[in-house]
């Protein structure tokens, strides 16, 4: 069992004056935080959402880093390798609409020829996304006892993060490419939510990792967590969530990214196993990022809360190291 503590009332998390709520850091089994955010410059938020099929990746973010907008699709066949992209950046992030709760609300993005519109209700969330030659449309139900892991990350009062990594939810809907179209569905297919909001320092690193199949999936950080006193990593069986509260060590080449990468704890034994890396730069002057995404299988072990060692063999997703000038 973590150490961390669980929340489960609804919580603010923010302070009136825009400083965390102390009673805001904690993790949740389900969105229970209203993120009140205020104060301009330092404050992040956006909605990923990335969707692994038989023949294809699809990634989706609409963002705001309060001085810039930064919105992209993305497609990735997986029998060829070839990629299909989309990324704008808008000036003040002008058009970009997010709400303070995960789960409720509306998120939309739209600029330069993307679109990216985001509904959520209690029975999951509806996707669509148009660009240039790609138009995405996605039913993502949340099961009946699906659990998805909320952690609040405390650098100081005022500098913190709160994300929402929902791990493993089916999907349904279609993928059309050019004039081809392709069937997305539940029996084969999963999507996994990234929930951002929160006020961060200039300059982060951080490590990724999320993998599902049937009835299992992982979810892993690090680097941008040490020393706060929280983690993101957590095992889901049969959607009940295990929440690991160790940093985990992460090793990996950065010469050569589609080596195995391996994620290590008491708890996490996982091999990550390449097939895909994606590139992702973006060089404003004084800020910038960038991110290599690295698609592929995982196996391995984690231990559940009972001490059961669940077996990680089968799982696909994705693992990356981003490196931030924000």
């Amino acid at each position: 069992m973590t150490h961390e503590r669980e929340i489960t009332e609804p919580v603010d998390l923010c302070l009136p004056g825009g400083r965390l709520n102390p009673e805001a850091v904690g993790w949740t089994r389900r969105p229970l935080h209203r993120a009140n955010l205020r104060g301009w410059g330092r404050t992040k938020r956006w909605e990923y959402w990335g969707v692994v099929t038989p023949d294809h990746v699809i990634g989706l973010v609409a963002s705001s880093l309060d001085y810039a907008g930064v919105h992209g699709l993305y497609v990735l066949d997986r029998a060829t390798g070839e990629e299909t992209s989309k990324d704008v950046v808008v000036p003040l992030a002008r058009g970009t609409v997010l709400p303070e709760r995960s789960g409720a609300g509306t998120a939309s993005a739209r600029a330069n020829g993307l679109a990216i519109d985001i509904g959520q209700h209690p029975g999951g969330s509806t996707v669509r996304a148009v660009a240039p030659g790609v138009e995405v449309e996605l039913e993502i139900p949340v099961p009946d006892g699906h659990e998805s892991l909320g952690v609040v990350v405390p650098w100081g009062p005022g500098r913190f993060q709160y994300t929402v990594k929902d791990v493993g939810r089916p999907v349904r809907g279609r993928l059309r490419l050019g004039q081809a179209e392709h069937e997305i569905s539940e029996r084969d297919s999963f999507a996994v939510l990234d929930h951002g909001r929160g006020r961060w320092p200039y300059s982060v690193v951080w490590n990724w990792a999320a993998g599902s199949a049937p009835g299992r999936a992982v979810q892993l950080g690090g680097k941008w967590t040490d020393g706060t006193g929280m983690t993101e990593n957590a095992l889901f069986v049969g959607g009940r969530l295990h929440k690991i509260g160790e940093e985990l060590a992460w090793q990996y080449d950065r010469g050569d990214w589609l080596k195995p990468w391996r994620i290590t704890g008491t708890r996490v034994e996982a091999v990550f196993t390449p097939f895909h890396e994606k590139i992702s730069r973006t060089e404003l002057g004084v800020v910038g990022s960038e991110t290599h995404q690295c698609f592929g299988h995982f196996s391995g072990r984690a231990q559940a809360d009972d001490g059961t060692w669940i077996d990680l063999d089968g799982l696909t997703g994705w693992a990356e190291e981003a490196r931030q000038r924000w």
